[in-house]
């Protein structure tokens, strides 16, 4: 009922990204309110999809019955009682028919205006396209992304979940029918290759999830070439370990049925590595490759943790590598000056289930701070050849280092419009005339660049978003080595850096709050008070969704706040969206109170 919602949104952009074909599936028709026709409108208007309905339902809410497959024009009716193993198929209700016969025509044309080849067919007799014509025409239009079939149910009444399954394999692509998956050599990362989805290919596959399980660590992983066995040893090319698959699983909810063997297209879970993590390449030992890496946000709140006793103090720094395995987007670090453990995630809401999942599930008494907001520094201008001398003569040996710099903004999309390569947000250009430093220095030099960036200058908050030239320097014979040439990277970096113009950012959230329509005044009122500016704001049936983009800073509490000023009526869900430069006041606040 309430279409299509702010985290469906955030996993097409990830489909679209990736160029995966996809069905979609209106579930919860069961329940009050349910609005098929409001759902299916949404996904065209807030997707841009162009959806195919190829079912529609029998009764909405405590009405709802079965569906009807456009397709073959039947009535599917199924029963929670045998958990919708049986399926009962009948002629399609009286009050009914014209209903589908309309649904049907406009499936018909959509996909007729795809496939060139049912065009002509359709303009002349629409009745004269076979079943099987339409759904050959539909999954090659699915797989080429030209369209996406609609379907509708209840996972929770097992009504419609088989015709999903029978779905995916009418019109999603098997592997085969998938281009080569690309990946680069681990030894020359600009040398790309490809493995076809084939048994006879050399084995490769992607982790994508870790999970803590009383049998071992359980690692999901999707194989796309080759063949793995139980027993095998296979590579991690990412850390250069060598891991062994002690077993395999087939995976389905809580159960489990051991595998001898795996082949491309298959999702297993092994037992037995011990030094992959999500996103890591596994692969032939003798054909290493490695795989697209999945891409992880930044963290942007922390706070510090402690734990209460000797014995919990024991425990948790175990509790939290096996947390950051679980999850990459959780960071944990112990800072040695302060003495604290610091752990840092994607909002206050992440931070609590990883403290009641330590408290509550891992059964370990700890202590948290307040959060700290993680910002991030940069620049706003230009610093031109900035020299960094690093110069220690004290009779014997001496040290010498000398990098002279240029510093200017860039961001991420123009990094990669221009094919530099950017690290966590630096981009390093080595830029230096032949013979002003000796090649065997320059990544040195950078090394101390990216250090001094990672610590920041102004705050000690990482840097981002900055292009660091080397444009020059020079060394001496017998007194120039690498750490002399790393100190004068950070030195000259530093330097550029404070005359360039320094800003401090801070990250902004993208805030979708679902209110009743009367509390709309009280709700954007207090967006404005946050610093927050409403993006979007439209009625989704009885109830308002409001788009908005708030300061993290300023969104400490508000779930409860919200609740408050709509009696406990309306929620919200968040996620970070970008950093975006903080008003001087602010800024010479947070640096005040460090």
């Amino acid at each position: 009922k309430e279409g299509v919602e702010a985290q469906s949104e955030t996993v097409w952009r990830q489909a679209d990204r990736y160029g995966v074909p996809r069905m979609c599936l209106i579930n919860k028709m069961d329940k009050l309110g349910a609005d098929f026709d409001f759902s299916f409108k949404s996904l065209r208007a807030r997707l841009g999809a162009n959806a195919i309905a190829i079912q529609i339902p029998i009764g909405f809410g405590n009405d709802f019955k079965g569906i009807i497959d456009l397709m073959n024009m039947k009535a599917m009716y199924w029963t929670a009682e045998d958990q919708g193993v049986n399926v009962t198929i009948k002629d399609i209700p009286a009050d009914l028919q014209d209903t589908a016969e309309l649904w049907r025509g406009e499936m018909i044309e959509k996909i007729a205006e795809i496939d060139d080849s049912l065009t002509e067919k359709f303009l002349t007799d629409p009745n004269t396209i076979t079943v099987e014509e339409l759904k050959a025409s539909l999954r090659r239009s699915v797989i080429a992304l030209k369209c996406f079939p609609v379907l509708c149910g209840s996972a929770l009444k097992y009504v419609g979940i088989q015709s999903v399954l029978d779905a995916v394999i009418e019109y999603l692509p098997n592997p085969t029918e998938r281009p080569d998956v690309v990946g680069v050599d681990p030894n020359d990362p600009s040398v790309h290759m490809s493995r076809p989805h084939s048994e006879d290919a050399p084995f490769s596959a992607l982790v994508f999830k870790v999970v803590a399980d009383v049998a071992g660590t359980l690692t999901y992983i999707r194989v796309y070439s080759g063949k793995l066995e139980k027993g095998m040893r296979v590579l991690n090319p990412v850390n250069g370990r060598k891991e062994n698959v002690s077993r395999l699983y087939e995976m389905h909810a809580q159960n489990r049925t051991a595998l001898d063997a795996t082949g491309p297209g298959q999702i297993v879970a092994v037992v037995g590595l011990k030094d992959s993590f999500t996103g890591d390449t596994l692969c032939d030992q003798d054909k290493p490759i490695i795989l697209e890496r999945m891409t992880f946000p930044e963290p942007v709140i922390s706070m510090s943790i402690e734990p209460q006793t000797a014995d919990d103090k024991k425990k948790l720094g175990e509790a939290l590598t096996t947390i950051r395995r679980e999850d990459p987007s959780f960071r944990s670090n112990y800072n040695e000056e302060t003495g604290e453990t610091i752990i840092s995630g994607m909002g206050e809401l992440h931070l609590e289930i990883i403290k009641n999942k330590l408290v509550r599930d891992m059964k370990i008494g700890v202590n948290v701070g307040k959060p700290r907001v993680s910002y991030r520094e940069t620049i706003t201008g230009m610093a031109k050849d900035v020299r960094g001398l690093f110069k220690k003569q004290t009779g014997g040996r001496g040290q010498y280092g000398d990098a002279v710099v240029t510093i200017r903004p860039i961001t991420a999309e123009e990094a990669e419009a221009e094919e530099l390569d950017m690290e966590n947000g630096v981009v390093f250009v080595d830029a230096v005339p032949g013979g002003a430093i000796p090649r065997e220095f320059i990544p040195s030099v950078e090394y101390g660049i990216r250090q001094a960036a990672a610590s920041g200058v102004i705050g000690g908050y990482p840097v981002i978003n900055v292009r660091v030239d080397l444009v020059f320097g020079s060394s001496h014979d017998v007194d120039s080595n690498q750490i002399a040439f790393e100190q004068a990277g950070a030195m000259a970096f530093r330097e550029a850096f404070t005359r360039a113009g320094p800003a401090l950012l801070e990250p902004i959230m993208k805030v979708v709050i679902t209110t009743p329509d009367e509390f709309f005044g009280n709700v954007s009122g207090d967006v404005a008070s946050r610093r927050g500016q409403i993006i979007d704001s439209e009625m989704r049936g009885a109830s308002r969704q409001i788009t908005a983009e708030v300061p993290l800073s300023e969104l400490f509490g508000y779930t409860t706040a919200l609740r408050s000023m709509t009696q406990g009526r309306a929620a919200a869900s968040m996620e970070p969206l970008t950093y975006r430069q903080m008003p001087e006041r602010l800024k010479l606040e947070v640096l005040a109170n460090q």
